[in-house]
């Protein structure tokens, strides 16, 4: 399995674990009785800490089809760089790094890491795009 797929393939667990991540803070808060009905009453607003973790998976869930495609066109095509390489691993990394900033509120530092990991996905995809 090329670097790539793996990174593409840990990038899917951290999707998963962002998911754990909001419903733990979301049940934590709601209480599990909510959780295990069938949640059509109307509920107070999720505490900030839970709406980040929220909108962190949101965020994840914009540019990971991007990130997956590429990565599998990649992959179909043969093409495995320097570039694809270190770009999955910079989109990877940065995303991993994005989900406690977010969570805990870190302004500016966290915009930058998103900011690394989007230049991590535009790498894979400059790759595929300018490959012969």
């Amino acid at each position: 399995m090329t670097i790539e797929l793996k990174m593409l393939a840990w990038t899917l667990v951290l999707a998963f674990v962002q998911i754990l991540l909001f419903d733990v803070a979301r049940t934590r808060q709601y209480g599990l009785k909510w959780n295990t009905g069938p949640r059509d009453e109307a509920m107070p607003p999720l505490s900030a800490h839970a709406e980040r973790l929220s909108r962190a998976q949101a965020n994840l869930f914009e540019t990971l089809p991007l990130f997956a495609g590429f990565v599998l066109v990649a992959h179909v095509a043969g093409i495995s760089t320097t570039m694809t390489v270190l770009g999955a691993q910079i989109y990877f990394w940065g995303r991993v790094a994005y989900v406690p900033l977010y969570a805990f509120g870190v302004r500016n530092l966290r915009s930058l890491v998103w900011l690394v990991s989007l230049a991590g996905l535009v790498m894979v995809a400059a790759a595929v795009l300018t490959a012969p």
